[in-house]
C-alpha cells in the first residue's frame, strides 16, 4: 500500500510492522518501490536492546536484512532523543532520492517517553523539517546539442517511461513538432493516451507490432523518463542517434549509447528544447515509409492501425482450451498476478484523465493486489461496494494450505490481522480468489 500510495499521488509513502517476521514480510513491496523509484518509509520494531544478540525470539539483524533494499538510510534508535533526526532526514532521504528508507525502533525505546528537543550538549543532533524538490534543467549547450541531433532524424521515435507522467501535453507537443510516434514502456502507460493516431502502445515483452516495427526502423530515438530495460525492442546499435532525458543521471545511457545525454526534469526540459526544435513538414515517416531496399515499412500511425486489426483478429480465434487474447478486462482484473500484468499493456487502452499504476522494474505481482486496492479506495468510498453480506463467512480451503476466509470473512481476517501481517493476509486471500475490495482496509 505504501508504494501504491506513492505512486498514485507523488507523496512519501509510509509502512509500519513489527520485529522479525513482520519486518521480512515489508521487503517485497519495499523491492517494488525502490526498483520503480518511488518513496517510501518504513518503520520497524526490534527486540528490546538488553537481547539483541542473544539468539532471542523473534530476532533478526534488521540493519543487514534491509541494507540493500534502504541502503541510501538505514538506522536503528538506540535512544528517544535521537528519533527525531532519524525522522527528519528518512523523510528528507526517501522525497530528495524517490527511494526507500528505513528506521528500526527497540521495543524498550518504544516504551520510554518521548523527547521533542534533544538537550543542547555535544553529541546531540538538532534537525528540522521540510523539503522542496530543485528545478533541474540542462545547459544551454547540452538543449542544442540535442535539438540539432533530433533536427536532423526523418523517422524519430519517441519512448516515454514513468518519467513522463506529469508532461504528457508537452510530450505530445514535441512529438507533433518532430512527427514522431510514441511508444511506451510499463510505467508510462498513462503518460499519453493511446486514442492518439501516432501512439503505438506499450512496448517489448509485453508491447504492440506497432511499436516493435516503429523501433526497427526509426533513425532517430528520443528516451523520455524511462528505464525501459530490453535492449533487444530498441533500434539497433549504430542505427539510431540516440537523445535521453531523466532526472537521474544514473539511468543515461544505459540501455542504447546515446548520443547526448540530458539530466532534468522531463516536462521542464522538453519544454526549453521546443524552441530549438524544427517542425518537420513532411509526415510521411507517420504514415508509410520505405527501407533502402524499397520494401513498404509502416510509419507509426499506419502501423497503429494494422496493429490493432491484427489484435482483433487473433483475439476472435477459437483456441483450446483458451484463447488468452480473448481475456476481458474482469478476468484480468488488477492484482491478479501475471495475467494481468501481462495482459493490460497491450489490451488495454489509456484515455484522458485516467490513471494506471503498475508494478514495474521489480515484476512482482504481489504488490499488484496493493495497487488495485489503493486504486479503488482513492476513488470511491466504501459505501460503493453496498453493504456486506450478513450470512456466515464461508471458507476455501486451498490444496494444502490452511482455510481462506471469501467475502465477508475476508473483511474479519484484515481486521484481526495485526498491523504488520495484514499486506500477507490480502495477497493470500486474494490469490485464492475470494473477498470483496470493501474489505481491504489494511
Amino acid at each position: 500500500m505504501a508504494s501504491a500510495h506513492a505512486k498514485y499521488t507523488g507523496e512519501l509513502g509510509v509502512c509500519m510492522a513489527t520485529s522479525g517476521p513482520g519486518a521480512i514480510h515489508l521487503l517485497n513491496g519495499l523491492y517494488d518501490a525502490k526498483l520503480d523509484h518511488q518513496p517510501v518509509l518504513a518503520i520497524v520494531g526490534q527486540q528490546a536492546r538488553t537481547a539483541l544478540g542473544g539468539h532471542y525470539q523473534q530476532e533478526v539483524d534488521l540493519i543487514s536484512l534491509f541494507k540493500d533494499v534502504a541502503g541510501d538510510y538505514v538506522h536503528m534508535a538506540a535512544t528517544p532523543a535521537q528519533v527525531r533526526h532519524l525522522v527528519d532526514r528518512s523523510v528528507r532521504i526517501a522525497k530528495a532520492e524517490r527511494t526507500v528508507t528505513c528506521i528500526i525502533l527497540p521495543k524498550d525505546v518504544q516504551e520510554m517517553d518521548a523527547v521533542e528537543k534533544p538537550p543542547r550538549a555535544h553529541g546531540t543532533v538538532h534537525s528540522g523539517v521540510g523539503y522542496a524538490a530543485p528545478v533541474v534543467r540542462p545547459t544551454d549547450a547540452d538543449l542544442r546539442r540535442a535539438a540539432d541531433v533530433l533536427n536532423a532524424g526523418t523517422k524519430v521515435a519517441m519512448l516515454v517511461g514513468a518519467g513522463a507522467l506529469h508532461a504528457t501535453d508537452v510530450v505530445i507537443e514535441v512529438a507533433d513538432v518532430l512527427g514522431a510516434g510514441i511508444a511506451k514502456a510499463l510505467l508510462g502507460k498513462a503518460a499519453v493516451p493511446d486514442d492518439l493516431p501516432f501512439v503505438t502502445g506499450s512496448i517489448g515483452l509485453l508491447g504492440t507490432k506497432p511499436s516493435w516495427d516503429m523501433m526497427m526502423n526509426c533513425d532517430t530515438l528520443l528516451m523520455v523518463g524511462s528505464g525501459f530495460p530490453y535492449s533487444e525492442f530498441l533500434p539497433k546499435e549504430g542505427q539510431a542517434r540516440g537523445v535521453q532525458i531523466d532526472i537521474n543521471p544514473k539511468m543515461l545511457s544505459i540501455r542504447y549509447p546515446m548520443e547526448v545525454n540530458l539530466v532534468g526534469n522531463s516536462a521542464g526540459t522538453l519544454r526549453a528544447l521546443i524552441p530549438l526544435l524544427q517542425r518537420k513538414p513532411d509526415r510521411a515517416w507517420r504514415q508509410l515509409s520505405r527501407t533502402t531496399s524499397h520494401t513498404p515499412t509502416c510509419g507509426p500511425e499506419r502501423a497503429v492501425r494494422t496493429g490493432m486489426a491484427c489484435m482483433r483478429r487473433s483475439s476472435a480465434m477459437a483456441c483450446q482450451p483458451l484463447n488468452r487474447r480473448r481475456r476481458t478486462a474482469p478476468e484480468a482484473r488488477p492484482g491478479a498476478g501475471h495475467n494481468a500484468h501481462h495482459w493490460t499493456p497491450s489490451r488495454t487502452k489509456k484515455r484522458n484523465a485516467s490513471t494506471t499504476a503498475s508494478v514495474g522494474t521489480g515484476g512482482r505481482p504481489g504488490p499488484g493486489a496493493r495497487l488495485a486496492i489503493r486504486s479503488i479506495s482513492s476513488a470511491t468510498s466504501p459505501a460503493a461496494f453496498g453493504p456486506m453480506p450478513t450470512s456466515k463467512p464461508k471458507t476455501r480451503k486451498p490444496e494444502g494450505g490452511h482455510s481462506i476466509p471469501s467475502g465477508d470473512g475476508l473483511q474479519r481476517v484484515l481486521k484481526a490481522a495485526p498491523w504488520s501481517h495484514r499486506s500477507h493476509a490480502h495477497d493470500r486471500a486474494l490469490a485464492v480468489g475470494g473477498g470483496r475490495c470493501a474489505g481491504a482496509r489494511g
